[in-house]
């Protein structure tokens, strides 16, 4: 009897020992499947570029004037700020969305400062023909345009500047390169920890745009200065923490109330990015203890989807109240200055240049 059921047992076990592993396999299977997509579609998740009619016109001014850059399969389309004597220039990276009319909306930043301005579409973004289908073309385009527009200013202040997605791409142009300043907004380490944060389920193997800013910030012998918004909920500001924390000789600007989308409507950035661009002017600079509201007008700007814009001009908005401590500056290097929290509790803006603790 014993035997009978036993023998009974297990036929019951068997069928359902069939399902259970049919479901493993199909499940398997799905997951696969997912990740192929996953590797062969990864340029439209990353990517969301707005193409623009090849016969597109930009009224930006008669010192804006637009260059293309042939690149193996492509050329690529850049607008060129230029000064009559320029004391260098922003060669500048954008973010994933968008195109050179969204970002490039008020030159007048750049003009007060005396910088030139230039910045590129990637491929199949604006005006640009192609389309992006490696990291190693990525980067070579952008070292192309780079090579096409850095001999005019030998001798002058070379600024590379990248934003969010770009970020990775200057960093590790700038390890090549090796400007006299590099600006990392809204930066990520890599692009591979950014993906583990949002997407735990996908093999780092699996991911072709790896972009390793960390890796390229350890080769940079300029001055770095990290932006980001301590709101920003797409690309935390741990990345700048821990890339400061690998590089501490870079410095660290945090926006206590910025986001990604906003961080250049905060008089806080803008105010960071001048002290650090035109450091000679004078001999201290203040930053604002409270981030005044956001203010509209932009310069490279535009909020594009699942990316942010990156600022310029001083725009309209609440009065500041109070001020940081002064930062003081020297040479090209931004010093750093304590700052103590306001009477109503407000965070300051601080720069920092002090490596910072991981736990």
């Amino acid at each position: 009897m014993t035997q009978t059921m036993t023998t009974k047992a297990t036929t019951t076990m068997r069928p359902a020992l069939r399902r259970g592993l049919l479901l493993a396999a199909l499940g398997a299977g799905l997951y696969a499947l997912l990740l192929g997509l996953l590797w062969f579609q990864q340029e439209r998740l990353l990517f969301q570029p707005a193409p623009l009619a090849a016969g597109h016109r930009f009224a930006l001014g008669d010192d804006v004037h637009e260059r293309w850059i042939d690149v193996p399969g492509a050329r690529l389309n850049a607008l060129h700020l230029r000064l009559p004597k320029p004391d260098g220039v922003v060669f500048f990276l954008h973010g994933n969305g968008g195109n050179l009319q969204s970002w490039f909306t008020n030159a007048d930043f750049y003009r007060r400062l005396n910088l030139d301005l230039f910045i590129i579409d990637y491929r199949g973004y604006g005006k640009s023909s192609g389309r992006i289908d490696s990291q190693a073309q990525l980067e070579a385009d952008v070292r192309a345009a780079w090579d096409a527009v850095a001999p005019m200013y030998a001798g002058q202040r070379r600024i590379v500047y990248g934003r969010s997605l770009g970020t990775g791409l200057a960093a590790t142009l700038a390890a090549d390169v090796q400007p006299e300043l590099t600006v990392l907004v809204s930066p990520y380490t890599s692009m591979t920890a950014l993906a583990g944060e949002h997407y735990a389920w996908v093999p780092s193997a699996v991911l072709r745009y790896p972009l390793h800013t960390d890796d390229a910030l350890l080769r940079i012998e300029g001055d770095v200065l990290l932006v980001h918004g301590e709101r920003d909920t797409l690309i935390s500001a741990e990345h700048s923490r821990r890339l400061q924390a690998l590089a501490p000789r870079a410095k660290l600007l945090l926006v206590p109330d910025a986001g990604h989308n906003d961080i250049h409507r905060f008089e806080t950035y803008l105010d960071g990015l001048r002290a650090i661009y035109r450091p000679s002017e004078s001999a201290t600079h203040s930053l604002p203890r409270r981030t005044q509201a956001p203010s509209a007008a932009t310069c490279c700007g535009g909020v594009h989807a699942g990316d942010g814009a990156v600022g310029g001009g001083r725009g309209a908005g609440d009065p500041i109240q109070g001020h940081a401590a002064a930062v003081p500056v020297s040479g090209t290097n931004l010093r750093p200055a304590s700052t103590s929290r306001s009477a109503r509790g407000a965070r300051p803006a601080s720069f920092s240049t002090s490596p910072v603790t991981m736990s």
